[in-house]
């Protein structure tokens, strides 16, 4: 039976294998090394399994609207005097995800927390965690939209979707009631259900600058501290150190 170039890529094309309509790649490979009929075959469906599960990572990569690719390898460990580099690459295993536990990063401005946050969630997304981020201003911003547009419940749905919710800088905006309620809300439905990573300036202790009401903070605090691993990244930062570093070499 002789079956043109075409044929094969027309086949390939209607069962929707686009690396398989490129298979002239593979075939030269095999006839250099003279594989057999099955070793081509499982090559062939190799490279086309490999090429979609690289597409399907870079569609929960683009899904997760990360502001900025950020991994740990470029994280400066030494900096970070608290937090050993074994724990944190552990943390990127995903194992806290699966355990449906929080991760909370505390420590003053410029000490790595969104690196790390954005090096964590990368490589969830590269072992097939679906995952989200937002700023902490970002996600009351889209609770509110949603409350007032009557599509709260699909947004809450949503949220509850993803593997991992990422919520940077709750730091830096004060909470009106119904804001700290609607995030409240938003954080609880998490509450041993799914996975939550979130970075802050500032202490339980001080959460109620945040979200001004003392019961509604305890409550919160209470789910979010059971079963959270801890992370402290107080230290100097090293944005500041690279700014001075930058003066002195100019």
């Amino acid at each position: 039976m002789n079956v043109s170039s075409e044929v094969i890529k027309m086949y390939a094309k209607q069962l929707r294998l686009p690396t398989i309509e490129r298979y002239e790649t593979v075939l030269r490979s095999a006839m250099d090394n003279n594989w057999g009929y099955e070793e081509f075959l499982a090559m062939l469906l190799k490279t086309e399994l490999d090429q979609q599960q690289e597409n399907r990572k870079q569609r929960r990569i683009k899904a997760a609207k990360f502001p900025q690719i950020k991994t740990l390898d470029s994280l400066d460990f030494s900096w970070i005097k608290n937090v050993d580099r074994s724990l944190v690459y552990e943390l990127a295993t995903g194992r806290f995800i699966d355990e449906k536990r929080p991760l909370i990063a505390f420590g003053n401005p410029g000490t790595g927390k969104t690196h790390m946050a954005l090096g964590i969630a990368y490589e969830a997304c590269c072992r097939g965690y679906k995952t989200r981020f937002y700023t902490a201003a970002e996600l009351i911003t889209d609770l509110g939209e949603a409350s007032q547009q009557g599509s709260l419940s699909r947004l809450n749905k949503k949220l509850m979707s993803y593997d991992l919710l990422i919520i940077d800088e709750l730091s830096y905006i004060t909470f009106g009631r119904s804001s700290a309620e609607l995030l409240f809300q938003a954080l609880s439905n998490r509450h041993e259900l799914g996975s939550v990573l979130i970075t802050t300036n500032l202490p339980f202790s001080q959460w109620t600058e945040l979200f001004g009401d003392s019961s509604l903070t305890a409550a919160l605090v209470d789910r979010l501290a059971h079963k959270a691993i801890i992370l402290n990244m107080n230290g100097n930062s090293y944005r500041l150190r690279d700014r001075m570093q930058l003066e002195e070499n100019t």
